[in-house]
């Protein structure tokens, strides 16, 4: 088992100092990746309801809390790290325009040898959207499109694709990721979610107590797809005692990730990159096992 930090890009590491300081921290305690997580804006007095809180509303309370770009972020951290791999969870996919996201999320997997994880959804607020000017309809369509569109352009010598949403022919995009490959772990909540991650994800993150049932989910959508459904790696967020670690572990859980907005009953709260050293035990008896 492995894990992650979550939420990095929030909070106090807005500030470049804090955000270094948290990444090498973390590459020194053993953690395996850090997380980003993303809206480019978030629309005053929004009416869409998050669906990770029963309130509808985003943690905190509010709506002008800064939230620095994730690939921008990543970035910045990628050049004062050197083992530490970085991830988005998630990137709103389908607000991205596939190709340039493509060479974005390309640029820096090379530059940072090869340790990007793609964590992408399909995003909740209609609102935001909107404002975007992307249509919030079809995103789910739109989504699996582009990570097939974003593959090619990864892997081929010369990409090309066809499809409904994205169009290019005999093109050359430069430089490609380290091993012209990606993971790409599907984050969600739905059913829906459940299937793409076993048709078309490396991976599974569901943001969900109903986590059981979809990771079965998940696997037999990927076995009827015809892929390996123990080749997709599952990662979840911290549970709230130590004993359901164990339990995820038995299920085959393979990444948690520890959220930084503060924490249950396993560990303190993790105030500074210092608390960060408490998890050196727990990081090694789970490493491997």
């Amino acid at each position: 088992m492995k894990f992650g930090l979550w939420f990095g890009n929030t909070g106090r590491y807005v500030d470049p100092s804090h955000a270094v300081a948290l990444a090498q921290a973390a590459e020194a305690a053993g953690f395996e990746s850090l997380w980003t997580v993303e809206h480019t804006i978030v629309p005053a007095s929004y009416a869409s309801a998050y669906p990770y809180d029963e309130s509808g509303k985003m943690p905190g309370g509010r709506e002008d809390f800064p939230l620095p770009d994730p690939l921008m972020w990543m970035s910045f951290v990628a050049g004062a790290t050197s083992t530490i791999k970085l991830g988005t969870g998630i990137l709103i996919l389908p607000q991205h325009n596939p190709v340039y996201a493509a060479k974005q999320i390309a640029t820096l997997d090379h530059l940072s040898r090869g340790r990007v994880l793609l964590g992408v959804g399909i995003g909740w607020l209609r609102e935001e959207f909107a404002a975007l000017g992307v249509p919030f309809e079809e995103r789910g369509a739109r989504t699996d499109e582009y990570i097939t569109a974003m593959r090619e352009l990864w892997a081929a010598e010369k990409a090309k694709f066809d499809g409904r949403f994205v169009t290019f022919k005999d093109v050359y995009c430069r430089p490609q990721p380290v091993k012209k490959f990606v993971p790409i772990i599907i984050g969600g909540h739905s059913e829906a979610a459940a299937r793409r991650a076993g048709r078309l994800g490396d991976g599974f993150f569901p943001y969900t107590r109903e986590q059981v049932k979809l990771i079965a989910m998940a696997r037999e959508a990927a076995e009827k797809a015809g892929r390996d459904p123990d080749k997709l790696e599952i990662t979840t967020s911290l549970p709230r005692e130590t004993p359901e670690l164990e339990a995820l572990q038995r299920l085959g859980v393979r990444r948690v990730l520890v959220p930084l907005l503060g924490g249950g009953r396993l560990n303190p709260p993790i105030r500074g990159p210092d608390d960060l050293a408490v998890w050196t035990e727990t990081i090694r008896r789970y490493a491997d096992a």
